[in-house]
């Protein structure tokens, strides 16, 4: 990532270098010793964290070890201060304890990360997480019954193997959020422990933690995305944006400084220092409680709560409530004779402030949709400011965004149709095989994700007041998920274009793609002939998991068909099934059939 800086980098995990590292107010010493005590008393779910992240193939054992290696490190530091291994930097204390356990960086593949040193190290780490998470096996389930024995008898290995599990499966979540997850489940499981019927409670209190996490690190994920791809100018837009949107009141001057806090925070967090970015995180929110008169009226209980949960409250909490002196227009950006001066004195304070002051106006926009309202204004402003007469250019800017929202909203309406007229499995098909074609290099499972996820956004949004913004927003995390956090990922030039040339615009971008015209399909089509033998005792969930893979597969062989020509093809498949599931000899009737579909395609 261009934005992993080659220093700053906080110390370890300890008091023991805290005077050297931390530069503190005094009335933020109190802040920093919480934070300080909260990381010695979580280091060993900060170890896991961090390990199973960077090695997702590890295993619980190898994880383990190394927790007890990185207790050892911190006993000795504490003991003797003094040692030159104790002013070493966070992650190459943890990077350096993973290399030296005796063959694992070659058992596990990342043998070249460790013949490298400093940030050529952290980043060869960072390259080596897989957001594909089909290579794991899938997530063990213990019944329940097993699972409160287990948790009663030995808690902290419970809860260690629980963020093992989820932080291997989520490399990109941030460490705060991850420790903030393992709580909710703790108390999940303490609650459900005492129910009669433990089943069901597991299966109706655990899923809004599941959906939690899994909405939280679709949206780091995604502006770490926009860090590593496009610089800190576009992560500094994206969080003026929301700033903006949830504290209308704050001030620009405020506003301004609060970013240099959440910057250097998604330095560390985006690279998986999970320490530095707990502090980060920690400072940005003592930053924000400590200015609450004047920055949000809706945080206050937020601001009593322990870390992590103080951080992720404050994230997740309402929008503030509009000032009631904000004015509906802000004209010294379209009005005044001295934009182009203005402009010209200092261009990143004022496209920020731009954005900032529209941002506040506009809460029924979307983020994506602020951020290309501002890049319309910007690319006005390079053509008026070299007329004749600029505030005559200008003062169509009001025009120039409406046209731009309106362009916006016609996706999301055509979107929201198909939501409305189609039926879930039509609609998941629908996606498929529009994504598939755009994007056939993408592996199937990633593609069956990417459809299920696009029909969830629309599932969530188009049934609300702020259907626009919630669709938008939702299906932008969609296509930062099919772009990648990594700036060196390939897929295909047209998809590339739409991924690396504007974060704003990558939806309309999307919208506008055909079928990859340099896709060349394998040679081969056995497995559309081919039925598994336990079709027929799969559940609907399971048999619709694989009719979507079907159809992925097929499009992947079939660029050239039309919609209705693959929709008509699954219909044959769910025939094929319906009727070999009936017959007296499944297996012979799925071998005779099989051939027979795969001719039609």
């Amino acid at each position: 990532m261009k934005q992993l800086k080659r220093t700053g980098f906080i110390i370890f995990l300890f008091f023991l270098t805290e005077s050297l590292t931390l530069h503190t107010k005094p009335q933020d010493i109190d802040d920093v010793s919480i934070t300080q005590k909260f990381i010695e008393e979580n280091l060993g779910f900060i170890t896991i964290i961090a390990f199973a992240q960077y090695i997702q193939e590890a295993s619980f054992e190898e994880v383990e070890m190394l927790v007890k290696a990185m207790r050892d490190y911190k006993d000795k530091c504490l003991a003797d201060v003094t040692l030159p291994m104790c002013s070493e930097l966070a992650n190459d204390v943890l990077m350096e304890k993973i290399c030296t356990v005796e063959g694992l960086s070659q058992k596990r593949n990342f043998s070249h990360c460790c013949s490298k040193v400093g940030f050529e190290r952290r980043l060869c780490f960072f390259h080596n997480k897989k957001p594909d998470i089909g290579f794991l096996s899938p997530l063990p389930t213990l019944d329940p019954e097993e699972k409160c024995q287990i948790y009663k008898n030995n808690r902290e290995s419970f809860l260690n193997n629980y963020i093992y599990e989820v932080s291997r499966r989520n490399p990109f979540a941030f460490a705060p959020t991850l420790l903030t997850v393992a709580a909710r489940f703790e108390e999940v499981t303490k609650t459900c422990c005492e129910e009669q019927d433990k089943a069901n409670c597991f299966r109706t209190k655990a899923e809004p933690v599941i959906q939690y996490l899994k909405a939280v690190s679709s949206y780091q994920k995604n502006v770490c995305g926009a860090l590593g791809q496009f610089g800190l100018q576009v992560l500094n837009s994206i969080n003026i944006v929301i700033l903006s949107q949830k504290f209308p009141r704050i001030e620009f001057k405020e506003l301004t400084s609060l970013l240099e806090d959440i910057s250097s925070k998604y330095d560390g967090c985006c690279e998986g220092d999970a320490v530095q970015c707990i502090r980060g995180r920690s400072k940005v929110m003592s930053h924000i409680c400590s200015k609450q008169d004047s920055i949000s009226s809706k945080i206050k209980e937020c601001c009593e709560k322990k870390i992590p949960e103080r951080g992720e409250c404050i994230i997740y909490s309402n929008k503030d409530d509009r000032p009631k002196d904000l004015s509906l227009r802000e004209a010294k950006f379209t009005e005044s004779k001295r934009v182009c001066e203005d402009r010209d004195a200092d261009q990143a304070i004022f496209f920020a402030n731009f954005l900032y002051e529209y941002s506040r106006r506009h809460r029924e926009l979307s983020a994506p949709e602020l951020l290309r309202i501002a890049g319309v204004y910007e690319d006005l402003l390079k053509e008026c400011c070299n007329t004749e007469t600029p505030s005559e250019c200008y003062s169509y800017a009001e025009y120039k965004f409406n046209e731009t929202t309106e362009k916006s909203l016609k996706i999301v309406q055509r979107e929201c149709e198909h939501f409305q007229n189609l039926g879930k499995n039509d609609l998941i098909s629908h996606y498929l095989i529009k994504l598939t074609k755009i994007a056939p290099q993408l592996s199937t499972d990633g593609l069956t994700f990417l459809g299920k996820e696009m029909v969830a956004a629309l599932s969530t949004c188009c049934t609300l007041s702020e259907e626009f913004a919630c669709v938008d927003n939702l299906m932008d995390l969609v296509l930062g998920e099919l772009c990648g956090i990594n700036r060196n990922r390939n897929i295909n030039p047209a998809v590339d274009r739409c991924c690396k040339t504007s974060f704003a615009f990558r939806r309309p971008c999307f919208d506008g793609l055909e079928a990859d015209k340099t896709y060349v399909p394998p040679p081969t089509s056995e497995d559309l002939s081919t039925f598994p033998t336990d079709l027929c005792e799969t559940h609907n969930e399971e048999l619709q998991r694989k009719k979507n893979r079907f159809l992925v597969n097929l499009v992947k062989r079939k660029p050239g068909l039309r919609e209705e020509e693959l929709q008509s093809l699954l219909t044959d498949f769910t025939d094929v099934v319906e009727r070999c599931c009936k017959a007296e000899g499944p297996e012979a009737c799925f071998n005779e059939e099989g051939p027979k579909l795969a001719a039609k395609s």
